[in-house]
């Protein structure tokens, strides 16, 4: 690496990847400087991010708590701002080098594709962006001669395969899954699961959306709709493996049958760590692992008759067009509801069906189809849970 220090901007600070990646800026700064932090509503923690790692803009989405982030940080050289707007101006900032868009959902889309235009190199840890608009954010990238590197643990293991075997053709992704909190269980069962149960992944800790997408393998589907996007591969070159120990983040298999993997203690500072630091590899602390610690790695098939949001989404892949953004916004306002007690476990998969069906089709999106088909998706969506019976919401 150069001597001279990135200077990233974090755009979800307060989040799970936000707070782990400034754990990875706190251990090597003398490479990265936090130059831009952004919350939606965490005022109190974003407050104490920028107290300690000063950052030359602090942006809370929440306009309403600007005055109180405002006036914490007045007695420090920080520019507070306020908005989703303000996000997408500073970003293109020419100090910027990295920007880790780390945003919930279809909000990182905006601020992702104006970084892209001003240069900016990505370290994509919001999914829903290249699930939304895939081929667009790839083609401006490309134009832009901006690398997209990934900092999802599977995407990251992808990638880290692929490097060195760029002209040797690929015949198969093959994407891990942990299984979640539910696997092996039965219809039956997920009747009556909880909000609680949900939340108890057994191998990662995230935040609250990405822990109920892992619950019902929405995270695995729209984990394969942007592998197609990142490394330009056909729906049908993408299988999904169930790898309880999440051990095995991901693999590649080439057109000699070979297969190589990438394999590591479940750590997302590992996966944002080398996205930051690419094409190089520094020393940490953290925890390595040791094979004789998991004598079994184990396998199976992903349960697609339980969990039918992993095949919606291949639908939605197949399909193309606006089809991905209308899933991507019918589970962010399937899992809201979930998390609220507003609509059951089960019913999350029959919402997300519902609006592939009823939302209008676009073959060709512009930018302007896919928000539109957001918001149309999301007031449809809203409006189902709130008709929905009795039987399909769970307390």
């Amino acid at each position: 690496m150069s001597n001279q220090i990135k200077k990233i901007a974090i755009l979800g600070s307060t989040g799970s990847i936000g707070t782990q990646t400034l754990e990875v800026i706190k251990g090597n700064g003398n490479l990265f400087r936090a130059f831009l932090l952004t919350a939606h509503s965490n005022a109190g923690l974003l407050i104490s991010q920028a107290i300690e790692f000063l950052p030359a803009y602090a942006i809370i989405c929440d306009t309403g708590k600007y005055l109180q982030v405002k006036e914490a940080l007045a007695h420090l050289p920080i520019e507070v701002l306020a908005g989703h707007q303000a996000i997408i101006d500073t970003v293109t900032h020419p100090d910027i080098d990295v920007v880790l868009t780390a945003m919930v959902g279809f909000a990182g889309l905006e601020p992702t594709i104006a970084a892209i235009k001003a240069g900016k190199d990505i370290a994509l840890a919001n999914k829903e962006t290249l699930v939304v608009a895939g081929e667009i954010v790839t083609t401006l990238a490309k134009q832009h001669g901006v690398n997209i590197l990934p900092v999802d643990s599977e995407h990251s293991a992808i990638f880290q395969c692929l490097t060195g075997e760029e002209n040797n053709p690929v015949e198969k992704l093959i994407i891990t899954a942990s299984g979640g909190p539910f696997r092996g269980r039965s219809v039956d069962f997920l009747t009556g699961v909880s909000r609680e149960d949900a939340l108890k992944h057994p191998n990662w800790v995230m935040g609250a959306k990405i822990t109920i997408d892992s619950a019902s393998l929405m995270n695995k589907g729209l984990e394969v709709i942007e592998a197609k996007w990142l490394f330009n591969v056909d729906a049908d070159q993408i299988d999904v493996v169930v790898h309880p120990q999440s051990i095995i983040h991901s693999m590649v298999q080439f057109r000699d049958g070979s297969i190589k993997a990438q394999m590591g203690l479940p750590d997302m500072k590992l996966p944002i760590q080398y996205a930051l630091t690419y094409p190089s590899r520094i020393q940490n602390d953290f925890k390595r692992f040791d094979f004789t610690a998991y004598p079994n790695l184990t396998f199976e098939k992903p349960d697609l008759e339980t969990f039918r949001n992993l095949g919606l989404a291949y639908a939605a892949l197949k399909q193309g067009g606006n089809m991905p953004c209308i899933i991507n916004a019918a589970n962010e306002i399937a899992v809201a509801g979930f998390l609220t007690n507003s609509i059951g476990f089960l019913a999350m998969s029959d919402l997300i069906e519902e609006c592939m069906q009823q939302i209008a089709f676009v073959s060709q999106p512009t930018i302007t189809d896919y928000l539109n088909t957001d918001k149309e998706t999301r007031i449809f969506a809203q409006n189902f849970i709130q008709k929905l019976p009795l039987k399909a919401i769970n307390y």
